[in-house]
């Protein structure tokens, strides 16, 4: 299975302007931009979309480890913190909020901890990156 973005963008760093796209269409031509990424301005940025992905993906992978162990969760809510430093990920820190019956703090924490090293995001965020490129000139 693969799935796809794209952006777009023309113009410079600081005053250029951009859109991302998703094959899924929940994301079409969605402005980003300068602003939208470093200041206050209209639109959304890689690293809001990394920590929406980070948190859907980790929540997701939480769900499956509790109906494997047998539970299935009332609620699960996480929030996700991207920190983005001098041009760097620097981590993601993810917040959860979670009501499941029946399950004790110790097998809990081992399903969360499962879910943290390896919902895909998770591994992702760790991944060789490669690119293939062509050049019009």
């Amino acid at each position: 299975m693969k799935r796809r973005a794209t952006a777009l963008w023309q113009g410079g760093g600081k005053d250029g302007k951009g859109n991302l796209t998703t094959q899924s269409g929940v994301l079409s031509k969605v402005q980003y931009s300068y602003g939208s990424r470093f200041e206050e301005g209209i639109g959304t940025n890689p690293e809001e979309l990394v920590a929406a992905a980070h948190a859907g993906c980790f929540t997701m992978k939480l769900s499956f480890n509790l109906g494997g162990a047998g539970f299935t969760p009332d609620e699960l809510e996480t929030r996700c913190e991207i920190n983005f430093e001098d041009g760097v990920l620097t981590e993601s820190h993810l917040i959860l909020k979670a009501t499941v019956k029946g399950i004790d703090q110790t097998k809990f924490a081992e399903l969360v901890k499962d879910a943290e090293a390896n919902c895909p995001i998770s591994k992702v965020l760790k991944s060789k990156i490669y690119v293939d490129f062509t050049l019009n000139s």
